[in-house]
């Protein structure tokens, strides 16, 4: 009979003698999943990264149109509707994408958490609402579909979605994270959702998808979002 159970608390470290038995039958299942995650499938001419920009950066342009490419056909099958901007947000992006050959293993880098993609329908009022906060975060938050020009004192000289004069009295259908919608970064105007779609489709997921149909990876720094000097 069972009369007592004991337990100590072991540190994890590298004097942890490596089990043979353990380690043989670790190694295939570990050497296939390097095998999977290194395998090329895109090529980076230059560097990739969320801080060579003020207002948009590379790193952030290469996310935000690779979830307007990717889940806007998700949304128009489920919805019926067609998704017009995405936001996502610069904390978000984990990591740089060096130059050279680019890799699952690099989707995994630069965005390692489970978010998904939602998208929500936001009226007029919550999208200017999400403009200002994009001006005062003072930080380069992902956007695609949705252009911000300012003025030199940061009031706002244009807004357009899809190329077309905001329309204050629209309902415009954004694509986001999850963590973004439950309230990450404060930002609180997606509270004011009226619609709510679920795409079922990881960040990081669609960003391997989005690194095998492309050849070559080359965003730019644009007019997306600016600041005028005069």
């Amino acid at each position: 009979m069972l009369t007592q159970i004991s337990g100590k608390q072991i540190q994890i470290s590298d004097t942890i003698k490596i089990t043979d038995s353990i380690e043989q039958f670790v190694a295939p299942y570990r050497d296939r999943i390097n095998e999977v995650l290194d395998s090329t499938l895109a090529y980076a001419p230059k560097t990739i990264a969320k801080n060579d920009g003020a207002l948009n950066t590379t790193a952030g342009n290469l996310m935000a149109d690779a979830v307007l490419e990717l889940a806007g056909p998700i949304f128009k099958t489920r919805t019926g509707s067609t998704l017009d901007f995405v936001l996502l947000n610069h904390g978000g992006i984990r990591s740089i994408i060096s130059a050279g050959n680019v890799s699952a293993r690099t989707a995994y880098e630069i965005m390692p958490f489970e978010n998904t993609i939602v998208v929500v329908g936001l009226k007029g009022d919550a999208v200017l609402e999400m403009v200002n906060y994009l001006i005062n975060s003072k930080k380069p938050h992902p956007i695609a579909g949705l252009q911000i020009i300012l003025n030199k004192d940061d009031s706002i000289n244009v807004i357009k979605i899809q190329g077309l004069p905001f329309d204050e009295s629209k309902t415009y259908y954004v694509a986001t994270s999850d963590y973004l919608v439950n309230g990450g970064d404060r930002m609180d105007f997606f509270k004011k959702n009226v619609t709510f779609t679920e795409t079922d489709y990881r960040i990081r997921n669609l960003m391997i998808d989005f690194f095998s149909k492309k050849d070559t990876i080359a965003p730019i720094i644009d007019d997306r979002f600016i600041k005028l000097d005069y």
